[in-house]
């Protein structure tokens, strides 16, 4: 199996390096650190120099205290150069009011290549001057430096070569660069160690864990282990466990369902067959004289071709799509009677049915669907009264509402049983997901909610009321179609 590093080798060319996340710590963490002893080297270079050129004003000024304490001011030669030689100076002068006196001097040259000035440098120049130094520097460059005079003189100036300044600032560069190397090594080392640790080892067992999931998402035992870390990476760790375990469940789902799919397939081929033997049947029994064949004949012909027709469409859910609602106005008092009596809800069952409907109430709705809705609805609130046991018609009734708000028809499905629960409010009209009881599938709500929008309209669950209510609304088809038209002007 190839790993998503591997993946990214194109094919056909030469195995890369690979540069993961703990080589790319490593290498930025020297460079941060190498970047910042620059930033540090910089004004440390500059001032160096400084220094240095102090060092040597401060050791001239000395110099001059002795030459000229000197009778007469005069100095020996030999000790002139000694003086010299200790300052490291061509020559030393000094300015007292209007008149600039030559200390002491030997070789002096014939031009100068720069004049400092010590008294105002400010840190730019010196940062420039400093790399001047550097890298413009002769073996035989010479400069002039100024700085302030003992003895209430004006200034004090010195000549010297710049060589043995470059030469000072060359091994103080060499010095801060191997410090410099050790310090971002070391550094690098904790860093790196510190980081494997905290990030790069739990990201490679999330990476490791994504790849094994990927190879078998319907695995359990693929499923993230959360180590507990309250930081962020135990958030990706929990969420990552969270979506593993949701894809895992709605891929069985998904299985289970398929294989539901292909067993009613089956099923539905032979079953429509005995429907189709048992509606011939009821053709002869229609031709009977008795009062009460002749009654109930023609309901069970139209039950046996509903259940015909839902059998060529058993499938519809999911695999192929309901066909888009024929819309008429429909009474509705006279559908429900039709519901009642598809429910078997007679005089033998202890369950209450009560219609309070506007009075010539009409709904623009697909006749055959609206019934589905409405008996897959009141299946529901029937299995709901039955959960609890034993029926008692003062306690169990199922009461059916209707009205018409504007343009839309509201129908009102309410039973007096327990409820619904928590968990099935969660996922009411998702199949297999939202049944109100146990051991059911929740594909009555489901495919009741798909109906309901096939019409435009919308079901929910009433809060706050004794049992379950549950609310069609249904809007004509004018409010549907102008709806319809200022969804696509919007898209």
């Amino acid at each position: 199996m190839t790993t998503s590093e591997d993946a990214a080798v194109p094919s056909g060319s030469g195995r890369r390096l690979r540069f993961g996340l703990s080589g790319k710590l490593l290498f930025l963490t020297i460079a941060f650190v190498m970047v910042a002893e620059i930033l540090i080297y910089v004004p440390s270079i500059a001032n160096f120099r400084l220094n240095w050129l102090n060092d040597r004003l401060a050791a001239a000024h000395t110099a001059a205290l002795v030459l000229d304490a000197a009778p007469s001011g005069m100095v020996p030669e030999s000790l002139a150069r000694q003086i010299l030689k200790s300052i490291g100076a061509r020559a030393v002068a000094m300015k007292m009011g209007k008149q600039r006196r030559l200390l002491a001097a030997s070789n002096l040259p014939e031009s100068l290549d720069e004049s400092i000035d010590m008294r105002s440098v400010t840190w730019y120049r010196a940062i420039i001057d400093a790399f001047k130094t550097l890298f413009t520097v002769t073996p035989k460059s010479v400069m002039r430096v100024v700085g302030p005079a003992p003895m209430g003189g004006d200034f004090l100036e010195i000549i010297l070569d710049e060589a043995p300044l470059r030469q000072a600032m060359l091994k103080f560069s060499t010095n801060i660069m191997l410090l410099s190397l050790v310090i971002s090594g070391i550094t690098a080392t904790l860093v790196f160690i510190a980081l494997t640790y905290l990030l790069v080892k739990p990201m490679r067992r999330i990476t490791a864990n994504i790849t094994e999931f990927r190879a078998e998402p319907e695995n359990p035992i693929r499923i993230i282990e959360v180590s507990g870390r309250r930081d962020e990476i135990g958030t990706a760790e929990k969420e990552l466990a969270a979506m593993q375990r949701d894809l895992a469940s709605m891929l069985s789902q998904k299985n289970r369902l398929a294989a539901l799919g292909l067993a009613v397939s089956k099923i539905n081929h032979d079953l429509r067959n005995l429907l189709a033997s048992a509606q011939l049947f009821s053709d002869q029994l229609s031709s009977l004289p008795d009062p009460k064949v002749q009654r109930f004949a023609p309901k069970l012909m139209r039950t046996l071709e509903r259940a015909i027709a839902f059998c060529q469409s058993t499938l519809s859910y999911g695999a192929a799509k309901e066909p888009a609602p024929d819309r008429k106005s429909i009474a509705l008092e006279p559908l429900l009677e039709e519901v009642h009596e598809a429910l078997g809800l007679g005089l033998d069952v202890p369950i209450r049915w009560i219609v309070a409907v506007e009075r010539g109430l009409t709904v623009e709705a697909d006749h055959d669907q609206l019934f589905r809705i409405l008996v897959n609805v009141a299946r529901n609130a029937m299995q709901a009264l039955a959960s609890r046991g034993a029926n008692d018609p003062a306690r169990d009734q199922i009461r059916i509402t209707g009205r018409r708000e504007g343009a839309v028809a509201v129908i009102e499905v309410s039973d007096t049983g327990p409820g619904v629960s928590e968990k099935a409010r969660a996922h009411l009209f998702e199949a297999f997901q939202g049944s109100t009881r146990a051991g059911g599938s929740g594909l009555g709500l489901a495919i009741a909610a798909e109906l309901v929008r096939a019409h435009g309209g919308e079901i929910t669950l009433v809060p706050g009321t004794i049992g379950a209510t549950f609310r069609v609304s249904i809007p004509d088809r004018a409010v549907e179609l102008n709806a319809r038209r200022n969804e696509r002007a919007r898209a």
